[in-house]
């Protein structure tokens, strides 16, 4: 069992079914043995030690431990299935998005050769463009401490790369710095349209600034103000597709410590449709982008239900809140069984 960076061994003790003791030993350790020190759960061998544990019967034990093998099972079968249709979802969109920005919603578009590899083919009317003729403006964010600089709610939101997933600013944690400060650092001071990619780590992340962090200013991020012929928004689904991925894996540096360089994005080349088309394009992808999301909270909700439908199940078997003695796999039920 693993506690506090270690792992305990329980070796098998007579009068003990291992099996049994591999779903009832967190339930009485989590009920009883654990110490709240300095903010944290503490285990030691001691609380473990002196924690009550309710044991049956061996036969019962045995009992116990395989309705809930059983039982377990088929919960995470249902658990796999939910995650293998996230899995189908976010591949679904990312090949809608990827279509989309590459080859437009015209299935019936005359297409030419882009003379880019990885883009292949694109619409005939379409121009194929180096990043930084489409840019205004293409920098970092500030790089340098901000330990002391942050400060509390109000100031102006400040972004990093943890903030940066799958085309959206998520602000789930905020972080702020002064006005004053954010004056002095104006050339990452974010304007909405702006594309930000993630710099160093998470390679491939990208989102576009919407008009609530319009002001905001940015650390360690690599930021992109289009020029009026391209909508950052489509940028930041083209750079969020197959292609744009690939596209930022291709110019990083390092090995351990991945890494882009502003001037390497520069040489991006980016499929440019008419503006009026990249708007149809951003709110297509936008919508169904929304739909599979949707799914994909229904699925994460689903898991979730199921897994503390699983905990219950595990905590009301080991402590005798359900009778599972006479209990058999329903495969080896006799027919009398099953009519009673």
């Amino acid at each position: 069992m693993y506690t506090n960076e270690a792992i305990a061994a329980f070796p098998p003790t007579p009068g003990v079914d291992l099996g049994f003791l591999y779903y009832a030993l967190p339930i009485w350790v989590r009920n009883n043995a654990a110490a709240n020190i300095y903010g944290a759960k503490i285990l030691n061998q001691e609380l473990i030690r002196n924690a009550p544990a309710a044991v049956p019967t061996v036969t019962e034990q045995r009992s116990i431990a395989a309705f809930l093998d059983h039982e377990t099972a088929r919960i995470d079968r249902l658990i796999e299935k939910q995650e293998r249709l996230i899995e189908i979802l976010k591949e679904k969109r990312q090949a809608v998005i990827s279509h989309a920005v590459t080859k437009g919603l015209n299935p019936d578009a005359p297409m030419k050769d882009s003379g880019v590899e990885w883009l292949g083919e694109v619409p005939g009317h379409w121009t194929v463009r180096l990043l930084s003729t489409l840019s205004t403006k293409i920098t970092n964010g500030y790089v340098g401490p901000t330990r002391d600089v942050l400060v509390d709610e109000p100031g102006v939101r400040y972004l990093q790369s943890l903030h940066i997933k799958n085309n959206e600013i998520r602000f789930d944690k905020p972080y702020y710095v002064p006005r004053a400060w954010s004056l002095t650092k104006s050339k990452s001071i974010l304007e909405e349209g702006d594309a930000l990619i993630v710099q160093t780590g998470d390679i491939g992340q990208v989102a576009t600034v919407p008009k609530e962090f319009s002001g905001a200013n940015c650390h360690a991020l690599i930021i992109v103000s289009p020029v009026p012929s391209l909508s950052g928004f489509f940028l930041g689904w083209l750079l969020t597709s197959t292609y744009g991925f690939h596209s930022l894996k291709a110019i990083q540096t390092g090995a351990l410590h991945p890494h882009l360089n502003c001037d390497y994005v520069k040489t991006l080349k980016i499929p440019l449709p008419p503006l009026w088309e990249q708007e149809q394009i951003v709110k297509a992808v936008a919508g169904q982008s929304a739909k599979v999301d949707s799914a994909i909270s229904a699925a994460l909700w689903m898991i979730a239900i199921l897994k503390e439908r699983r905990s219950a199940l595990i905590s009301a078997a080991v402590t005798g809140k359900i009778d599972v003695r006479n209990w058999t796999p329903p495969e080896f039920k006799s027919p009398e069984t099953a009519t009673a």
